[in-house]
C-alpha cells in the first residue's frame, strides 16, 4: 500500500532500504466510505494523511449557511488542516469523503519521530508544503484577475481528474459561481 507513496516521495528524495522499511512502520491505513468525515469543524486535526484511492472535499459553511469548498483531494494528494495538524488547534473546516477512499494516515507525533528518524523527509515534506503555498498564490491571483468563465475552463483544464469525479455543484463553490453558470459554459463548449 505504501508503494504508491514511495514513489511519489521517490520524486524528491531516495530513501535507502533500511529507510524505506522503518518509514512503514509509521504509517497506517484508514478507509472512508462515502459521506465519512475524516475531519469535523471543532476538532483538532491528528494525522496527516494522504489519498491513496478515492476523492475528499475541504470545505467550511459560510455565514449563510453554504457550502464554500477550500479544496478537493483525490488520489496520489494528501488532505489535512495544516493549522490545525501543525498548531494541535481546532479545525475551522470539514474533510469529507466524496466516494469511498483509501487513506495513508500518520498520526502527529508519528510524523514528528519519523522526520527525527528519516531526516531526508523534512525536504520532501517542505516541498510538498512550497508547492501546497504556491497553487493557494495562484488560485488567488487567478480568482482575483481572470473572469469566472475563464477560471472554470483553467479549473478542467489543470484538473481533468478531479472534472471528471467531482459533482459540478461543489466545482462550482470552489470557483464561486453557480452550478447554472457552469452548465452554460458547458454547454457552449
Amino acid at each position: 500500500m505504501n508503494a504508491q507513496l514511495l514513489k511519489n516521495i521517490a520524486k524528491y528524495v531516495t530513501l535507502s532500504p533500511e529507510e524505506i522499511d522503518l518509514f512503514h512502520t509509521f504509517w497506517m491505513e484508514k478507509i472512508l466510505l462515502k459521506g465519512d468525515y475524516l475531519l469535523r469543524n471543532g476538532e483538532v486535526s491528528k494525522s496527516d494523511n494522504y489519498v491513496v484511492k478515492g476523492a475528499l472535499k475541504a470545505f467550511y459553511i459560510s455565514d449563510k449557511g453554504n457550502e464554500e469548498i477550500l479544496y478537493f483531494a483525490i488520489d496520489d494528494w494528501w488532505a489535512t488542516d495544516i493549522l490545525s495538524f501543525q498548531k494541535q488547534t481546532p479545525s475551522i473546516y470539514n474533510i469529507q469523503a466524496l466516494e469511498d477512499t483509501l487513506l495513508l494516515q500518520i498520526h502527529r507525533d508519528s510524523f514528528q519521530e519519523m522526520l527525527k528518524r528519516i531526516p531526508k523527509l523534512e525536504s520532501y515534506f517542505r516541498s510538498i508544503l512550497e508547492s501546497y503555498v504556491g497553487s493557494l498564490q495562484q488560485r488567488i491571483i487567478t480568482t482575483n484577475s481572470s473572469n469566472a468563465e475563464q477560471n472554470y475552463i483553467d479549473f478542467v483544464e489543470k484538473y481533468p481528474t478531479i472534472s471528471a469525479k467531482v459533482p459540478q455543484y461543489l466545482i462550482a463553490s470552489y470557483l464561486g459561481v453557480t452550478p447554472e453558470f457552469i452548465s452554460r459554459i458547458r454547454k457552449r463548449k
